[in-house]
C-alpha cells in the first residue's frame, strides 16, 4: 500500500528562465535545488520549505496573461498563492517588479486583517499575496 500523499511542485512554463527564476527568487525566498540538463534544454527546480516550482523553457508565445486574480477558464491554474506578515511591505519591495492585477484588498469582513493583493510574474501567472488569513476551525475533523 503506498504512503500518504504529499505536494511536490507547480510546473511553469517561462519565455525566459532566468527572468522568472530570478522573480521567485528575490521576490518569494526560492532558492535553486536542482537543474536537470537535458541538452538543448533545462529544467530549473526551485524551492522554499516543501514547496517546489519547476520552470520550463517555452519555445511558444505566451498565452493571454491572467487579469484580476487570475483567468476563469477551467483546465487553467487561477494563480499561485503565498502569505506574508505584511502585503503593503511586500509592495513596497516588489517596487515595479511585476504588475499589479487586483487590489490590494481587505476582507476584514470574512476575516479581521486578512488582506490581499493580486500581482503578475514576468509569464504573465498571477500571484496572490495576501496576510492575515486563518483556517475556519470549525472545519476540524473533531469539531474543535
Amino acid at each position: 500500500m503506498p504512503g500518504p500523499m504529499v505536494w511536490s511542485h507547480v510546473g511553469l512554463n517561462c519565455a525566459d528562465q532566468k527572468t522568472t527564476e530570478e522573480f521567485y527568487t528575490r521576490h518569494f525566498g526560492f532558492a535553486r535545488a536542482r537543474v536537470v540538463d537535458l541538452g538543448e534544454s533545462r529544467i530549473v527546480f526551485l524551492r522554499k520549505g516543501d514547496a517546489y516550482l519547476e520552470l520550463f523553457a517555452a519555445d511558444v508565445a505566451p498565452a493571454r496573461a491572467g487579469r484580476g486574480d487570475g483567468p476563469p477558464a477551467p483546465g487553467r491554474v487561477r494563480h499561485l498563492a503565498f502569505q506574508t506578515d505584511s502585503v503593503d511591505a511586500f509592495l513596497a519591495e516588489l517596487g515595479d517588479a511585476a504588475e499589479v492585477t487586483l487590489g490590494p484588498l481587505d476582507f476584514d469582513d470574512f476575516i479581521c486583517g486578512w488582506r490581499t493583493v493580486w500581482v503578475r510574474d514576468p509569464d504573465g501567472v498571477v500571484v496572490e499575496v495576501s496576510q492575515g488569513f486563518e483556517d475556519d476551525r470549525s472545519h476540524d475533523k473533531d469539531g474543535a
